[in-house]
């Protein structure tokens, strides 16, 4: 079975986008929110099935671990008021798709999270993901403030209160920027890669698994620059006299495989352990356009894992096995179809 841990629902009808756009207008306005529109289940197939669903086919991808789209996420529009009824619509969205179709996605939740309000405020939509839509995990914004940092590291005690929670659930969380407002970033380019880099690095300085060894996160475009400086994040360690990396973090920090050449996924593989990689392509996401090198999508994964020509046993762990052992709720759905 090929699970792909990084998936996006980018493709979500207009309507769904429209009514964005009206309750940012309607707050700028100081006015009420419109109604939530009505949106079918033909609408939700048609966004699925010429997209997702057929580039899931034609790669081989069985399942896709979905969340809503990283890039509207947007904690740092509006109040906390705003942030709890988009991220509201958003998960009903994803849960509508997965019980359409059950047998290729599962959900992941975003959090409505807002600049300067405390992670607490989270937590019921965290757990009304998990306990009522089946959601298997999170997306957890470590900069809600879009580009501009001014929240505490997500180290900081602040954050404990969800991280109390994620380990009461036994639900992991991809550590996922949204929305950059910072002109000095492109989103997708370094917003989104200096964020993966600068959790981990955040990671490495304090003692967060100490305090949550059962605490998973999931760092996704491989990692950022961390598999690539590897030696400076072991000697920084080192300098710090903090503990080596593979006491200290690599049984709680895992990497997807949305690296988008060969290249980095050779040296991602030579320099991460087998066990901390899962599967993972976003598709339809940041890079979409075919390589002119190779005539290939950029974001089609599985042929650079394929490549590699790893063992069928380290290849059922990157396709399936750890994406299992990262979610556990996943895994529990699939024992219970005997999959």
């Amino acid at each position: 079975m090929i699970i792909d841990c990084h998936g996006h629902y980018t493709t979500a009808p207009a309507a769904h986008t429209a009514w964005r756009e009206s309750q940012q207008v309607a707050f700028g306005a100081g006015r009420p929110t419109p109604a939530y529109p009505s949106i079918s289940d033909e609408q939700l197939r048609d966004s699925l099935e010429d997209s997702q669903l057929r580039l899931m086919r034609e790669r081989g991808v069985d399942l896709t671990i979905l969340s809503p789209r990283a890039s509207a996420m947007g904690h740092h529009f509006g109040d906390e008021s705003v942030s709890a009824a988009w991220a509201r619509a958003c998960n009903d969205l994803i849960a509508r798709v997965v019980s359409l179709y059950p047998d290729h996605f599962i959900g992941v939740g975003q959090l409505p999270q807002s600049p300067g309000v405390p992670i607490a405020n989270a937590v019921a939509e965290l757990r009304r993901g998990v306990e009522e839509l089946g959601f298997v995990g999170c997306n957890l914004n470590p900069d809600p403030s879009g580009g501009h940092w001014t929240s505490a590291p997500l180290t900081d005690r602040s954050w404990y209160p969800l991280y109390e929670a994620m380990v009461e659930l036994d639900v992991p969380a991809m550590v996922h920027v949204s929305a950059v407002t910072n002109p000095n970033f492109h989103a997708t380019g370094s917003h989104y890669l200096n964020a993966d880099t600068t959790a981990f690095m955040q990671l490495l300085e304090a003692d967060l698994f100490r305090d949550f060894p059962e605490l998973r996160l999931v760092i996704p475009h491989g990692g950022g620059a961390v598999p690539y400086h590897w030696g400076r994040f072991r000697g920084l360690a080192d300098m710090l006299d903090r503990p080596p990396l593979s006491e200290a973090l690599l049984c709680n920090v895992f990497f997807d495989t949305c690296v988008y050449h060969q290249p980095g996924i050779n040296l991602l593989f030579d320099v991460i352990d087998l066990d901390n990689i899962l599967f993972g392509s976003e598709m339809i996401g940041a890079v979409r356009g075919i390589d002119p090198q190779t005539g290939q999508y950029f974001d089609d994964t599985r042929r650079y894992v394929d490549a590699l020509g790893l063992s069928p046993a380290d290849q059922q762990k990157v396709y399936e096995t750890n994406a299992r052992r990262v979610y556990p709720r996943l895994d529990a759905v699939l024992n219970a179809r005997a999959l």
